[in-house]
């Protein structure tokens, strides 16, 4: 049997793994490059690799490569081949093709083009007979990289990316690929562990992806075996006894294995989750073999006759501050459940912020790096063993305002380092002061962690009075408690006199961990509000009683840009808040708008800002969940229709007011999606997060235009902190 040039793609930081995977399949001439892995043997190593690679994403086999100066070189290099020995004329196909650093191709589609036309007009100048496009499982798929001058002409093997295994269903949205999964099992041990004897646990199991890898790396289950399609399949050169052979040795084999199972098991907080699960691992096959139940995660636990072995999990994203609180709340509760409850285990999982590993507080080894789509994470492994305990020293939110509050009233030792923040507090304010005046901007950001040892935020207010609002950052663990509150109560000192307000309008936030839904309750009684100006319009905001006082700073520019849109159009304001943006559009003429939050306390907030503007006509409020609230409306055969759509969402919640849990990285794809559906043609959504790691899936999202207008909503005050939020203008690509 001859020998053919491949070339393996794997999500980028796999290819080690892939590599290890491709030596024991039998391939040769193994070499890892970036994203893939070059190697070479017969059909039937190609066909191994389909099958039971578990880290691969497509298999390729190289037809030839060539140089492209011009359009012409591109289709010339593609005709050169006789694509008569790979395809009939009745056949279907469809291309794939990228490009980089290419001065002459710059578009995909346009270069995808440009290789159908050649096959094409090959097959017909030669058989009179033209063979179908077929963008849905197609017989044969090509596949063309051109890297600046250099196109690489293959044929791609699987078809479609071999992470499909063929049990999720496409409905249920998943947080992670199968193939990441499985590289995640195989980094952590789960083979050994497996053969031990040892059980799997996976705490916050979502959909099961990692339940499901495991049973099959354990079981001797081939990835692809559950597949109908392959790209092979419809090639001319196809070997089917070949093939129907290594089919029937792997389900010996995953006959032989499944009966030998450990103990695999998974919980989830929530009922969706665990259904989808449960459908999963039926499509699999292996249901009786894996348990699945309802369990939140400080309840999770081994039972009694489980042998010691890995917990793993893909926990929600989420950062420090603000609406991630929660997620940090969670891998605090994780890490006690896991020295509680799993001492003499092994522990894995991956996270995009390697600050959250902390809160768990057990030491970890050397963290793996990996990537879940474009997202840089870190496979964090541990032992469970109190020689790898920790406490981080942290105190609660009262005592530390207490504290510095306090100490704000007398002198301290820190007076040099009060005078430096107050020195770069005046000139900030020098600065910002002449920038507000001419702009008529009422209320910003005059300070933001400019001195490492200040990490605070100091926003000023400016109404019928002045109010100054503080917000301290969480000091670095380096930082001597103690040292941290004696600088904030410097702080709180010099704000009086720098910005010329009183005391007592010196307002101090902390921002703490949330539980449930603590972010939409009371804080505080006062219940005084005071009203401020922007762009016209007039809200009510409140220092004392609330997390936020109701007027996101940073959202400045991008509620300005929908006040000039809006005149005319049909508005909807998802995960609304105070319903600032509605006021906006609703004061430059907006026809009608809906303000959808899930908190009774912003909504009728909302409501009293609009009325504080006197603003009447077709303005509707929904208190409901954002989430239940898109998708129900999104799934109807008449769906509302809005001209300007302004999509804000938190970055992670598993409140209990909401039927699932919710995290803006894995949902971001759906979550746009749905909303565009209630976009009119020629409408504009905008959308924005402030998780600083998120990467948008252009890919996932291929019928509308996504551009990043980040940079022209962060506002001069907040330059110092360019990433404060991340926002998008979207339409349809039919309106482009």
């Amino acid at each position: 049997m001859p020998h053919y040039p491949f070339f393996a793609t794997t999500p980028k930081a796999m290819e080690a793994v892939l590599c290890e995977e491709l030596k024991q399949l039998g391939a040769a001439n193994i070499k890892p490059a970036l994203a893939g892995v070059a190697f070479e043997g017969d059909l039937a190593t190609a066909y191994r690799a389909c099958l039971w690679s578990r880290t691969a994403n497509r298999i390729l086999l190289l037809l030839g490569t060539f140089e492209v100066k011009s359009q012409d070189d591109l289709y010339y290099g593609v005709k050169k081949i006789n694509w008569f020995e790979h395809m009939r004329p009745e056949n279907s196909f469809a291309v794939s093709f990228s490009v980089k650093n290419s001065e002459v191709i710059t578009h995909s589609h346009f270069g995808a083009l440009k290789v159908k036309d050649a096959i094409v007009d090959q097959m017909r100048a030669k058989f009179h007979k033209r063979p179908n496009i077929a963008t849905d499982r197609p017989d044969i798929r090509i596949n063309v990289h051109l890297q600046g001058q250099s196109a690489q002409l293959s044929l791609d093997l699987s078809g479609e990316s071999l992470h499909r295994r063929g049990y999720r269903d496409i409905t249920i949205q998943a947080p992670i690929k199968e193939n990441l999964a499985a590289a995640m099992l195989l980094k952590s041990g789960w083979p050994e562990i497996a053969k031990a004897g040892g059980t799997l646990v996976d705490p916050m199991c979502g959909s099961g992806t990692l339940l499901i890898e495991a049973a099959m790396i354990a079981g001797d289950f081939a990835p692809g075996l559950l597949r109908d399609y392959y790209g092979f399949l419809g090639w001319k050169k196809h070997d089917p006894e070949c093939w129907q052979a290594l089919r029937e040795e792997a389900r010996q084999r995953k006959l032989a294995g499944i009966d030998k199972l450990p103990a695999i098991v998974g919980f989830d907080r929530d009922r969706a989750s665990v259904n989808a699960a449960l459908t999963h691992i039926a499509n699999a096959g292996l249901q009786h073999k894996i348990h699945v139940e309802r369990r939140d995660i400080g309840d999770a636990g081994p039972a009694a006759g489980w042998q010691p072995g890995l917990v793993i999990c893909n926990p929600p994203y989420g950062e420090r501050l603000g609406d991630t609180q929660e997620t940090a709340d969670l891998y605090q509760r994780f890490g006690e459940t896991l020295k509680a409850r799993f001492t003499g285990w092994k522990a894995a999982l991956i996270i995009s912020d390697p600050e959250l590993g902390f809160r768990l507080g057990i030491r970890s080894q050397k963290p793996v790096t990996l990537y879940n789509g474009a997202l840089e994470c870190k496979l964090l492994r541990m032992n469970i063993e109190p020689e790898t305990f920790f406490i981080p020293k942290a105190k609660t939110a009262e005592e530390r305002i207490s504290r510095a509050v306090e100490g704000s009233q007398q002198q301290t030792d820190d007076t040099a380092g009060a005078e430096m923040f107050a020195n770069r507090l005046q000139k900030n304010l020098k600065k910002l002061a002449k920038w507000a005046k001419q702009n008529q901007v009422t209320c910003y950001r005059v300070y933001d962690a400019d001195l490492p040892e200040f990490a605070v935020a100091v926003d000023l207010y400016q109404g019928e009075e002045t109010w100054v609002n503080v917000q301290e950052y969480e000091p670095p663990k380096s930082v001597d408690p103690f040292k941290a509150d004696r600088r904030l109560a410097g702080v709180l000192a010099e704000i009086p006199k720098v910005l010329g307000v009183q005391r007592e309008n010196v307002f101090l936030k902390i921002r703490r961990k949330q539980k449930n839904t603590d972010q939409y309750e009371k804080h505080g009684e006062a219940g005084r509000f005071h009203i401020v100006e922007e762009g016209g319009c007039k809200f009510w905001v409140n220092f004392e009683d609330y997390l936020d006082t109701g007027l996101f700073l940073d959202h400045r520019p991008i509620r300005l840009r929908i006040q000039k849109e809006a005149k005319g159009k049909r508005f909807l304001n998802l995960f609304a808040y105070t319903g600032s943006a509605t006021v906006h559009a609703a004061k430059s003429g907006a026809i009608a708008t809906t303000t959808v939050d899930m908190s009774n306390t912003y909504v009728t907030w909302a409501k009293r800002n609009m009325a504080l503007n006197g603003l009447e006509g077709a303005h509707e409020f929904i208190q409901a969940d954002c989430l239940e609230w898109l998708a129900q409306e999104a799934a109807q055969p008449y769906c509302r229709q809005y001209d300007l759509i302004f999509l804000d969402p938190p970055t992670f919640s598993n409140s209990k007011r909401m039927e699932t849990v919710f995290d803006i990285q894995k949902d971001h794809v759906q979550l746009i999606a749905q909303a565009a559906t209630l976009l009119d043609a020629k409408g504009v959504l905008y959308f924005s997060t402030n998780f600083r790691r998120f990467k948008m899936d252009h890919e996932a999202l291929p019928d509308l235009h996504i551009q990043d207008i980040s940079a022209a909503t962060v506002p001069e005050d907040f330059a110092r902190n360019p990433k404060i939020h991340y926002c998008w203008r979207i339409q349809k690509t039919c309106a482009e």
